[in-house]
């Protein structure tokens, strides 16, 4: 296997070579699924097509995420699959403890072994509040797959799930419920994407950092301006200017005839 100290950082690839042998690695672990392996990829290709930064619609984004957790509080939950649990253990861990909360494991592919394993893992990188293998459990209505198996003291009794790279039919579920949904998705066109109230449209170690500094900025904020954040928050115009900077970034490779160059670089993960 590549060993992260053998990648030169000067490989316009670095970063991204990182997170596929985070991948490779819980594939081997029995954390992620092959399937998950393909979704990467996917989600991969539209990073490249956004210039792998953050841009401003994103953390907009971001923000009204973080103000709907802390603002349902204690009736908010962190959904993780196998993807997120192997790209972001750390990152998952410091947002659920500084926000105060919960992580909660939900699985398409899913084995009570598995689920297992990934709450292993999140706790061995600093997670305190898991839900897995050992919570109440009951199935959210209209949702067949084993995604629809959900925690009573998370997913189930929550208003607001934040929840990570492309989940469609759970996403459609938790809003049929009457909850309030953020998703991580790089895929604007998905049906995550579009049914989510809040789409954060971003590489999720990214996504993930900007939420941590959202969170130092939020914690002191009153209810009122937390429901403000919320109630000004245009998730139709977030899903309009991430299409248009796709196209924009399109257009000029088209005019010049060059190749879409990456954006600076993640940082440190």
């Amino acid at each position: 296997m590549l060993d992260r100290f053998e990648i030169p950082r000067s490989h316009p690839r670095y970063w991204s070579l990182l997170l596929r042998e985070r991948l490779v690695e819980a594939f081997e672990a029995g954390i992620v699924v092959p399937q998950g392996l393909i979704a990467h990829g996917r989600g991969e290709a539209f990073d490249y097509l956004l210039g792998e930064v953050s841009h401003g619609f994103a953390l907009k984004a971001v923000e009204a995420a973080v103000a709907g957790l802390i603002y349902y509080k204690p009736r908010s939950v962190i959904s993780v699959n196998g993807n997120m649990a192997a790209l972001a253990p750390e990152l998952l861990a410091e947002l659920s403890e500084a926000l105060e909360v919960p992580l909660e494991v939900n699985l398409f592919y899913r084995t009570e072994e598995r689920v297992r394993r990934i709450e292993e893992h999140l706790r061995a990188h600093g997670a305190r509040r898991v839900l897995g293998a050992g919570c109440r459990r009951t199935h959210l209505p209209g949702l067949e797959s084993p995604r629809g198996i959900v925690c009573v003291e998370g997913i189930h009794s929550a208003r607001f799930v934040l929840l990570g790279i492309e989940d469609g039919d759970r996403t459609e579920a938790l809003k049929r419920a009457g909850k309030t949904v953020a998703a991580v998705d790089l895929n604007p066109f998905s049906r995550t994407a579009q049914t989510a109230d809040i789409t954060i449209v971003d590489e999720l170690t990214r996504a993930l950092k900007a939420a941590l500094k959202a969170a130092e900025r939020l914690s002191s904020a009153e209810p009122g301006e937390l429901r403000g954040i919320l109630d000004s928050y245009d998730n139709r115009a977030v899903l309009s200017s991430a299409f248009k900077a796709i196209l924009d970034r399109l257009s000029h490779a088209v005019e010049r005839g060059l190749i879409l160059e990456p954006g600076p670089g993640r940082g440190d993960l």
